[in-house]
């Protein structure tokens, strides 16, 4: 069917104006990115229970075993609880982007290790850093997730079952060794030290090899301590008794 030139014209001009409105708004939608995750919390300490579903009993307990492992080997451990992962596909993707956040662990993160458990989904995961990949391995994880995270989960018993997951990766844990010094070192301090040692030393001989610098008053006696041209108290003055050509007093 062909339209008459005016119809044409007017279809044209509607077209131009849906591809227009098409080209401002595609940008927006195809190039928009996707909103951010909703922000993690924040570290409240060792036991960070944010579900609160851990007894203030077995709290303490925790803690008293991450403190200990901590200063121990200088492994820093934290548990976590969390009422959902929600917008996170998993409990791992959530424990990945919370200890990366939190900073979890000394040395770049790499000896840190975290427990988390997301109460509504049920799920249970951890995080570790690099260094700590020898020590608890994916037996030793696997273990402790059935025997201790998977039953407290199953059972509602969280504090307990959460200790006790502290006190079996803490176990593995404290044989990493963090050989950090405890003072740090000043470059060139050594060589400060030597010589400073050896100027002190020449300088007590040379003290102890002049007797008259080590007793000034010796140096008086002997007339020497004023400098020369005097001679003492009795060298210029004559004596008492020669300045008064022997009239003395009357």
């Amino acid at each position: 069917m062909i339209l008459p030139p005016g119809k044409r014209m007017i279809g044209v001009t509607l077209l131009g104006l849906i591809l227009a409105l098409w080209v401002d708004t595609a940008p927006a939608s195809l190039y928009e990115r996707p909103k951010e995750r909703v922000p993690l919390p924040s570290p409240i300490g060792y036991v960070s229970d944010h579900a609160q579903v851990v007894e203030r009993e077995w709290r303490d307990r925790i803690r008293s075993v991450c403190i200990d492992l901590e200063k121990k080997s200088g492994v820093e451990m934290v548990i976590v609880t969390v009422p959902s992962i929600k917008p996170y596909p998993s409990a791992k993707h959530y424990a990945d982007a919370l200890y990366e956040k939190w900073q979890i662990g000394s040395t770049q993160q790499e000896h840190g290790l975290m427990v988390l458990v997301a109460v509504q989904e049920r799920q249970a995961a951890m995080a570790l850093g690099r260094k700590m990949f020898p020590v608890i391995t994916p037996t030793v994880r696997s273990e402790v997730s059935r025997d201790y995270l998977e039953p407290a989960i199953e059972r509602g018993h969280f504090g307990e079952g959460l200790y006790r997951t502290a006190v079996a990766l803490a176990t593995p844990a404290q044989e990493v060794r963090l050989n950090t010094p405890s003072r740090p070192r000043i470059k060139g301090l050594g060589i400060w030290i030597t010589l400073s040692t050896t100027i002190a030393v020449v300088l007590f001989f040379w003290w102890i090899s002049r007797p008259d610098l080590r007793h000034p008053y010796r140096r008086i006696q002997q007339g020497e301590y004023w400098g020369t041209g005097q001679g003492g108290f009795g060298g210029n003055w004559g004596g008492f008794g020669g300045g008064t050509s022997g009239e003395g007093y009357r």
